[in-house]
Formats: C-alpha cells, sequence, structure tokens
C-alpha cells in the first residue's frame, strides 16, 4: 500500500533519502553525533544570513516546545509581550504566556487581516512597559503571511525584543537576519526543510541570550542551560532526538542542492497557485484574496451543499491518497490544503483529481457559497 500523501502543515510528506537516513543508529555523546548537531546549527543559522549575532540553540519536541522556550528563556518574569492576534497560533503563544506567568498584551486583528505594524507602532508608544513583542510570521490557522519586515523595523525603533514563530515560513520566504532584528526565531523540523518532526530550534541573538540566566521557570525548556552546554560539550543535555536530527541533515543536504531557498519558494508557490486555479475551477472559494496568501497553506471555504460532512469528505479523498487538513476558524466553516514538503505541482493536480471525484461521489452539487 503506498502511503497517502500528506497534505498538511507538518508533519509533512517526506523524500525516501530523508527516510532512509533514519535506519542507522548514533550515539548521542558519540564524536561522529556531536559533529553531525554542530554541522545542523551551522547550516540553520546560515539559511537566515544569522552568523554574526546569532546562536542556534535545538530542542527535543515539536515547534510548540520550542516557542514556549523562548518566550520563558528570553521573556523576564517582570516583562510584558505584545502579541498582535490574526489566528490560532498566535492565540497560542498568548495562552503558553499565560502558562509561563508572563504579561500579555493582546492586539486583536481579525482572521483575515494582516498584523498591522502601525497598530504595533502605537501600541509600543503607548505602553513603555512592554518588553518584547512576539510575532507569528505564517499564521497556518489561515495561510495568511504577516509583514514581517515592517514589523520588525516597528520593534527595533522603539528598542523591544522581538519574538519571531516562523515555524511555518522558515527556509521558504526570505528572512534575513542582516536586515531584520530579532531577539529569537523559532522553526521546527518538519516544515519547509522537509525533515521528520520531533526537534525544534531557536536561532537566538547571542546577547540577548547570555543576559537571560535565570528567567527559565522550566529546566528542560532552559535554553541558555541548553547552549551553555552545547558550547561546552558539544553534546545535548538530555537524550537527544538522534534519528530525527540525522533525517534533518540530509533534508538540508537536498535543500542545499536543490537551490536552497530560493527553489524551495519557488516550488511551493507553483503548489499554490496550481492548487488554487484547480480548487477554483471546482467552484471552491479561499478563504484570503491572492494578495495575502502564503504559499504554504490554503484555507477554503467548505461547501455550502447539505450533503457536504467534512469527516466523510476527508475518509473518502484519504481513499484516494491525500490526507487534508481541518479547519481552523471557530465562526466560519473551512478545511485546509498544504502547498509543502516532497511534494509538486503534480501532486497538488492529482489531490485536486480526487476531490473532485470525492464531490462527485458525495452528490455535492452547491460547492460555492453564491
Amino acid at each position: 500500500m503506498t502511503d497517502p500523501i500528506l497534505l498538511t502543515p507538518g508533519p509533512l510528506t517526506t523524500s525516501a533519502q530523508t527516510k532512509s537516513a533514519m535506519l542507522l543508529d548514533w550515539g548521542s555523546w558519540d564524536g561522529a553525533f556531536i559533529e553531525l548537531t554542530a554541522s545542523v546549527c551551522r547550516d540553520l543559522i546560515a539559511i537566515v544570513h544569522a552568523q554574526d549575532e546569532h546562536v542556534c540553540v535545538p530542542l527535543q519536541g515539536s515547534g510548540t516546545f520550542a516557542v514556549e522556550a523562548a518566550l520563558g528563556t528570553l521573556v523576564p518574569k517582570g516583562g510584558k509581550v505584545l502579541v498582535a492576534d490574526n489566528g490560532s497560533y498566535c492565540k497560542r503563544i498568548v495562552r503558553i504566556l499565560g502558562y509561563l506567568g508572563r504579561a500579555a498584551v493582546v492586539l486583536p486583528h481579525a482572521e483575515q487581516d494582516p498584523a498591522d505594524p502601525a497598530r504595533i507602532d502605537a501600541a509600543l508608544a503607548a505602553d513603555p512597559q512592554i518588553t518584547h513583542v512576539a510575532q507569528v510570521h505564517c499564521e497556518t490557522g489561515t495561510g495568511i503571511l504577516n509583514p514581517l519586515p515592517q514589523i520588525a523595523a516597528v520593534a527595533a525603533k522603539h528598542g523591544r525584543g522581538l519574538i519571531v514563530d516562523a515555524m511555518s515560513s522558515y527556509a521558504a520566504v526570505p528572512i534575513d537576519a542582516r536586515t531584520m532584528r530579532f531577539d529569537a526565531l523559532i522553526a521546527a523540523s518538519g516544515k519547509c526543510l522537509e525533515g521528520v518532526p520531533g526537534m525544534g530550534f531557536v536561532i537566538a541573538r547571542r546577547a540577548a541570550l547570555e543576559r537571560s540566566s535565570g528567567n527559565s521557570c522550566s529546566l528542560a525548556m532552559d535554553l541558555v542551560d541548553q547552549w551553555q552546554y552545547l558550547q561546552k560539550t558539544g553534546q545535548w543535555r538530555f537524550t537527544p532526538p538522534t534519528h530525527v536530527l540525522a533525517a534533518l541533515r540530509s533534508a538540508i543536504d537536498q535543500y542545499q542542492a536543490q537551490g536552497g531557498l530560493p527553489a524551495r519558494l519557488a516550488r511551493y508557490t507553483e503548489n499554490c497557485a496550481a492548487l488554487i486555479s484547480g480548487m477554483r475551477a471546482l467552484g471552491f472559494e479561499t478563504f484570503l484574496p491572492d494578495a495575502l496568501q502564503a504559499p504554504i497553506i490554503v484555507t477554503f471555504h467548505a461547501p455550502p451543499d447539505p450533503k457536504y460532512d467534512f469527516t466523510e469528505f476527508y475518509r473518502r479523498v484519504r481513499d484516494r491518497g491525500f490526507i487534508l487538513y481541518p479547519g481552523k476558524l471557530t465562526a466560519v466553516d473551512t478545511f485546509r490544503v498544504g502547498c509543502i514538503g516532497a511534494i509538486g505541482a503534480d501532486t497538488l493536480r492529482r489531490a485536486v483529481a480526487a476531490v473532485a471525484a470525492t464531490l462527485n461521489d458525495m452528490g455535492i452539487r452547491r460547492v460555492g457559497r453564491e
């Protein structure tokens, strides 16, 4: 049986080469694994041109583990964080801050609106107690791309720290530390690098990290302690995800051989265009206008036809070889289709054909809302 194609924002479909990299066992204290960790960290920093002022701190767990570690380590106990909220992952940041006991200032936005740099500017001017801005770059709850360069400029103008959740944009959407100031950029192995899930990482400004000792209330999530141990020994403090790191090393090698970020962005953009054009031809409507759509994941309005049921729709599309993603919006009935992973535009066109066949089988005639 052929594995289904994952049209999700991660985990995602990986190449055979990446899968095969997990067939070898590694000793976590062995010199070869120590060099593997060092090489991956060097390349992760280089992707965003952050070699001069930043360090890479890898962490066991999903991307959310790394987001929580960054917030808990870099934001002092008396800090206050501004969150421009236009989606579910922004809300997750606010929830994490609540668990950490850090004050949050929420700047609410509609889910179809990008974070507004002018409103962030005004909020920072109005409240000098705000120490940090936490910003999701690509909000995969909808697929919207927030204007990170402009937000970074505003944070820098006010002298506030910037913590970026770049989970679904890192390595596919340009981010350049030479022109964009940030204290932390957070991503994970199982996203646009097309590795497997299980490792998050924080690309942290060295100076910001060095002054964050004692902030974390968690031993496992203390990025300062993790970084210092890595610096001293080359090793992770606790059992590392050895096979995940080996797969990521292979995925980065493929990424570089295929042309790096420009090539990855071009492929995902082509995937997204093929998906949207095909789905629109079937009558589906996108939640976002094209100008705000990142080429990572696309949110579609659910058909208003009474015969539509997402669970059944999902099952039938899966039987045809493609795994979709449920919607993340509370007020609108939607579903999502990812454009990332080791797939090309032909795969998305076949997915659209599977959707068309499923609509026919279910007797769904009304696809658009009008």
